[in-house]
């Protein structure tokens, strides 16, 4: 039997759909279909002894197609490159290769060197401050500043300190500002109270926050760690100095105005407005042709007696039994009833006989 007919009669077969419900027609094909696989072994001849796989159907004329792609191999007689020679400068891929080789587990990269201190660091010395740099502060909305110093002391020329109560977060010209003031104006004239200053009370340094805290306002200098607010200085007698209130002398005050507001673009104190009235404003904002603002009324001190309460009596006032019966006289008359006027007729005219004067209220 011929190969090709067993495998039509497959194909014939195959291709037809075997409807459900008829047994005897789906055994006729399966028989079928098995005598044709046995004719096909049988004329396979010497070859039958081979085992019969799935994959022997796609061998002749009807087999796959397979692409199959043969390795090129290059001639043997290519030459190869040159050693490099040793005088040969080093390949920049080969550098950083080099250098992990180097910088192996023995051995450790350098650390990266630190920034320059600028002058004002330089400056500003632990003779003249107790002042350690802090790392630089970017904050939202343009807060922050760079060359950051946190003031914790002031050194006065005799080796005293003045400790600033809380430490101050400044930029390092704000805080050799206050250092030069406090050591050169401040501590000579605290000798006029009859002691020496040993500490400053801070009220408020750097702070991320608009003029005044006013939603919309402008950046205020506390954003820019550029300003200092001073409440009291503290002496070595135990005494607070304020330098608003009115009890105290009013020389002292005006000595320090006038100190601030030569050293400093911006003063702010009492009646500057009503955000001063307990504390003095400093900063040191840029302004165009250096302009600057000092606005601080030294307000005289308060009367001890209110002026709202009487006076004393003066003497060439008359005696007060006089002005008693004087007052008496007054108040009588005051207290005396008055006769309504009747109608068509004048307030001074008396009644008939025999009738009274009626009253009517007016509506």
């Amino acid at each position: 039997m011929n190969p090709e007919f067993g495998m039509n009669l497959i194909a014939e077969n195959g291709h037809r759909k075997w409807p459900y419900g008829h047994p005897r027609r789906g055994a006729a094909a399966m028989v079928a279909g098995a005598a044709a696989f046995v004719l096909i072994g049988i004329q396979a001849g010497p070859a039958a002894a081979k085992p019969f796989t799935f994959g022997d159907l796609f061998e002749g004329p009807h087999r796959m197609r397979r692409t199959v792609h043969s390795a090129k191999i290059p001639p043997a007689n290519i030459p190869l490159p040159k050693p490099r020679p040793a005088e040969a400068p080093a390949a920049e891929s080969e550098s950083p290769a080099a250098e992990r080789r180097e910088t192996g587990p023995d051995k450790r990269a350098e650390p990266v060197a630190a920034p320059e201190p600028s002058a004002c660091r330089t400056a500003l010395t632990e003779e003249i401050a107790i002042a350690p740099s802090i790392p630089d502060i970017h904050d939202q909305g343009g807060c922050g500043g760079t060359d950051l110093v946190r003031l914790t002391a002031i050194v006065l020329p005799d080796k005293q300190r003045v400790a600033v109560t809380p430490p101050a977060t400044l930029r390092c010209s704000m805080a050799t500002a206050i250092a030069d003031w406090v050591r050169t104006d401040v501590a000579p004239i605290m000798t006029r109270l009859g002691s020496e200053i040993r500490g400053l009370e801070n009220f408020d340094s750097y702070e991320c926050r608009s003029f005044n805290g006013i939603r919309g306002a402008h950046l205020s200098e506390h954003g820019h760690a550029n300003a200092l607010d001073v409440h009291a200085f503290k002496l070595a007698d135990g005494r607070s100095i304020s330098l608003t209130d009115r009890a105290v002398s009013r020389e002292f005050r005006e000595s320090v105005l006038h100190s601030v507001c030569a050293r400093f673009m911006t003063v702010l104190g009492p009646d500057s407005d009503w955000y001063h009235e307990d504390h003095i404003h400093l900063d040191l904002m840029e302004r165009r042709n250096g302009y600057k603002i000092c606005q601080w009324d030294v307000l005289d001190p308060l009367p001890r007696v209110a002026p709202l309460l009487p006076a004393e009596r003066p003497e060439e006032a008359p005696p007060r039994e006089v002005a008693a019966k004087s007052d008496g006289k007054k108040s009588e008359k005051a207290n005396a009833p008055e006769a309504p006027p009747t109608a068509g007729k004048s307030a001074t005219e008396p009644a008939p006989a025999g009738k009274t004067a009626a009253t009517k209220k007016r509506r």
